[in-house]
């Protein structure tokens, strides 16, 4: 035999009852609950049958049942007498004491029970609760006649429903557990569920009543996220407005007022406030600017090397550990260009790694055989290039473009002897004989920048810096400050006028100047903010510009060696070509060499350093 599938049971939302077809839902709904809207006078439960309320009262509300009035749909009559009613489980039925008077379309029998038309008889059993029924409409009194339409269902529905029921033994165990549910519900007092509001302390009944009350409170809040907020000076309280604020201090007043009536409200109270509170915002506004003062020396200490992260060396060695943690270079090979390095220190001379010498010899070569556009070429003495490493990458501009100079005034017999050592020393070395100068007295200022001390760090030397050395080993040096551009497009049309008097000051004949001239005049320092570079030649063109030829120290000696080679050097000369349009700094700085101090000139160039001052062009 096949197994029995039952069909899926609808359950009613509003009672909870199960039934199994459709159509008998809807006479359910119809009969239990659209004719018969009853609900209790003594709690929250409605939307039951006129049976299920009195049973409800009887087992809910039995102290109550003699004050309990029921409300019935507008329309409908009762009187005390029998009714009927069936029990929960829908097997035995209660007979209530209940007189009535029928309706139109019902008929009454001689014992005073109820028979609507096109229904079946009901037989009821005796119970001893007896109810005081009155009309909800017009305060009818206990009188009037009660429709009992409403409280027998129709015999169709009820012999369907029953018919269905015993088709099963298992739907009705089902149903009886259903059952024993309602009259569980139906026995108890019914709570009203309550809704608290999420922002106050508001209880509401229904969950609609708190909907709109939460609206209402989304609608006060201030839209704009950025708003601007007032905080009470005399607690943590933030206002939305100023009124709110001064409401709020003034709640501060009265309540001081009320607690010291004798200095309270008096003119003299309100100026110590006004003063206290003065004192307090002044001296949050000094720690706060304290604050960003020492957040900017730090920023500049970074930037400028002055933090106390390490010199020369340890950049080099923390280059050359992350190079092995990434597998480009072997434990030995470290060790052993570590070992050369410190060497190299100690010694004081530049190990040659980043020279390329030559460079100015080529640039004459090239001139001329090539480059026939140009009018007149001056070019400076013999000057090595030096490029930045590993160990001064970010920060060795300065002592790069020293080295070059150094390099060019050790070839000039007019600077050599006086150069103490016959090769170009190292930025360590450097550092330190521009430690020596200051000690000397040069540049008090300067000294007192970099805290007497430039070994260890990475700190960046500029014009004045180079200025202090060369005046240190007895070198005459000017500094010509073109502090603002004199052309349009903020250009420095100016500098390139100067920088050619530099070089056409060797020849002071009357005869017309050679294409190509070189000079023994040693190059020029140029100095502009983040960076620093090296003048070693001058173009002139046909149409009367001027093209200056800088040496850069970020150039890699790869780069530099092109001007070497007869197949690269175009491409070379190129790249350090610099029109005016290429010079756009606001300002720029150029230290130039022009003799030899005496004694006496190096005393007083030392005494004049204390306020040391540039030539300012314009």
């Amino acid at each position: 035999m096949l197994p029995y599938f039952y069909p899926a049971m609808l359950t009613c939302d509003i009672c909870g009852e199960e039934i199994m077809f459709e159509e008998d839902m809807r006479t359910h709904l119809l009969l239990s609950h659209l004719e018969n809207d009853m609900h209790c006078p003594l709690c929250s439960l409605s939307g039951v049958t006129y049976n299920e309320l009195c049973f409800h009262i009887s087992a809910a509300h039995p102290d109550e049942q003699d004050q309990a009035h029921l409300t019935l749909p507008s329309g409908c009559s009762a009187e005390t007498n029998a009714a009927v009613m069936e029990s929960v489980d829908g097997q035995t039925a209660t007979q209530l004491p209940l007189t009535q008077s029928c309706t139109a379309g019902d008929t009454c029998d001689g014992a005073g029970s109820v028979t609507p038309t096109a229904a079946s008889s009901v037989t009821t059993d005796s119970v001893p609760h007896k109810l005081n029924i009155t009309a909800e409409s017009g305060g009818s009194s206990p009188g009037e006649t009660l429709p009992t339409t409403s409280i027998v269902k129709t015999q169709g529905a009820k012999t369907r429903l029953k018919s269905n029921v015993l088709c099963d033994e298992g739907y009705i165990g089902m149903k009886s557990e259903h059952s024993k549910a309602k009259q569980k519900r139906l026995s108890s007092p019914r709570k009203e569920e309550l809704f608290s509001c999420p922002m106050c302390a508001l209880v509401c009944s229904s969950s609609f009543i708190l909907q709109e009350h939460v609206e209402l409170h989304l609608q006060e809040e201030p839209s704009a996220e950025g708003e601007k907020r007032f905080e009470c000076p005399l607690c943590s309280v933030v206002c939305s407005n100023s009124f709110s604020l001064q409401e709020h201090v003034e709640v501060h007043l009265d309540h001081e007022a009320a607690v010291n009536p004798a200095g309270a409200g008096s003119p003299g109270s309100d100026l110590k406030l006004a003063k206290q509170l003065q004192m307090e915002e002044e001296q949050r506004m000094r720690q706060e600017e304290a604050q960003r003062e020492r957040e900017e020396f730090k920023k500049l200490q970074r930037q400028f090397g002055l933090d106390g992260s390490g010199g020369y060396c340890r950049q080099m060695e923390r280059t050359m550990e992350k190079a092995v943690g990434r597998g480009f270079m072997a434990p030995a090979e470290f060790h052993s260009k570590r070992a050369e390095m410190m060497e190299s220190v100690a010694s004081g001379v530049d190990d040659g790694s980043t020279r390329t010498q030559g460079v100015v010899t080529a640039l004459k070569e090239y001139y001329q055989t090539e480059c026939r556009d140009c009018v007149h070429v001056w070019l400076s003495a013999d000057t090595d290039h030096y490029c930045s490493s590993a160990g001064d990458k970010g920060w060795g501009c300065g002592y790069r473009n020293l080295q070059m100079l150094l390099s060019s005034l050790r070839r000039t017999d007019t600077y050599a002897p006086i150069i103490p050592e016959k090769a170009v020393p190292n930025i360590t070395q450097m550092q330190s004989m521009i430690e020596g100068a200051w000690k000397e007295g040069l540049d008090p200022q300067g000294a007192s920048h970099f805290n007497q001390r430039l070994q260890g760090t990475r700190a960046w030397i500029g014009a004045t810096e180079i200025f202090t050395l060369l005046t240190s080993l007895g070198i005459s040096a000017r500094i010509i400050d073109f502090h603002q551009p004199t052309g349009p497009g903020d250009t420095h049309p100016r500098l390139f006028d100067w920088v050619k008097q530099y070089f056409t000051q060797s020849n002071r004949s009357s005869r017309l100047p050679p294409r190509l001239i070189h000079t023994k005049l040693p190059p020029l320092y140029l100095q502009h903010q983040g960076h620093s570079r090296s003048i070693v030649g001058l173009e002139q063109r046909k149409n009367g510009s001027l093209c200056l030829l800088l040496l850069d120290p970020g150039s890699s000696v790869s780069d530099t060696r092109k001007l070497l080679s007869r197949g690269t050097v175009s491409t070379a000369v190129h790249r350090i070509r610099k029109f005016p349009g290429s010079l756009k700094h606001k300002q720029y700085q150029v230290v130039a060499v022009h003799g030899v101090l005496s004694a006496e000139e190096k005393q007083k160039s030392i005494m004049t350093s204390r306020t040391l001052c540039a030539e300012r062009i314009p």
